[in-house]
């Protein structure tokens, strides 16, 4: 994305570019959707793919971003077991300033335990500078659930608990730890061989403070140009009713690139 500065450009304007900037192009980063990373398949053995969203402005300073995303997934032979591991990085920074800076990683295995019910174990670390989330690390397990699958539209569920250990990036460093509900709601539409959309809905409470949760939406629309590449646009919207430090509790994102599969 490059911003249009028309006429004079002043330091008012610029530093309301980076605002803007920021406003479309994070990712939240804080709640993973796996979902838009599965990869439907028969075929076992590994499967992946990247994507990389990237701008320069030269303006006042000059202004680079990048958000790049990266996943893999192993299919057993015997169609019982599937590995996923994604990971993404991505920063926004103006002159020698950094507006934005996340990471995480993210580790998933998927037991199919009946053709409708499969039972997962996933563990993730992130940072975020945005929410002000130094780092964060979660570890979970529970039941995901097949409630509609055609040609053109698979419907899931999932009910699952994780323990949360997060550092804020706040003075003084603030320690926050519990038990979370991870409940979500996903569904994937393809009403022709070349465009895909995917849905996701979570909700997380914590378990011993219901008021203390965290709501957020995807949607992802991938159009296919190639075998191999596909042009995508996705929506982010987080809403955490106690986020941290001084961190907004809604934040939200529009973004597009370009995605590679194998």
């Amino acid at each position: 994305m490059n911003f249009h500065l028309f006429y004079k450009v002043n330091c008012k304007f610029f530093f309301w570019a980076i605002s803007l900037f920021i406003a479309v192009q994070t990712s939240q980063a804080q709640i993973v959707n796996v979902e838009s990373a599965r990869m439907q398949s028969d075929t076992t053995g590994w499967m992946g793919g990247s994507k990389v969203n990237a701008s320069l402005t030269q303006s006042v300073a000059r202004v680079t971003g990048l958000n790049a995303e990266a996943h893999l997934q192993y299919k057993t032979k015997s169609d019982k077991s599937l590995w996923l591991i994604l990971g993404n990085y991505g920063f926004l920074k103006g002159g020698t300033t950094k507006y934005i800076s996340n990471r995480f990683i993210h580790l998933r295995y998927n037991y199919k335990v009946t053709s409708w019910l499969r039972w997962e174990v996933f563990t993730q670390w992130l940072n975020n500078l945005i929410t002000q989330i130094d780092g964060r690390f979660l570890v979970g397990t529970g039941p995901r659930f097949k409630i509609v699958k055609n040609n053109k539209l698979r419907l899931y569920a999932a009910s699952l608990i994780m323990y949360e250990h997060e550092k804020e990036a706040t003075i003084p460093i603030i320690y926050e730890e519990g038990i979370r509900s991870s409940s979500y709601i996903s569904f994937t539409y393809t009403p022709i061989s070349t465009l895909e959309i995917i849905s996701t809905t979570f909700y997380q409470p914590l378990f011993k403070n219901f008021n203390n949760y965290r709501l957020m939406n995807e949607i992802n629309v991938k159009v296919k140009a190639t075998k191999h590449f596909s042009m995508s646009i996705n929506w982010d919207y987080l809403y955490d009713q106690f986020p941290a430090g001084t961190a907004p509790r809604t934040t939200y994102s529009i973004s597009s690139g370009i995605q590679y599969e194998l």
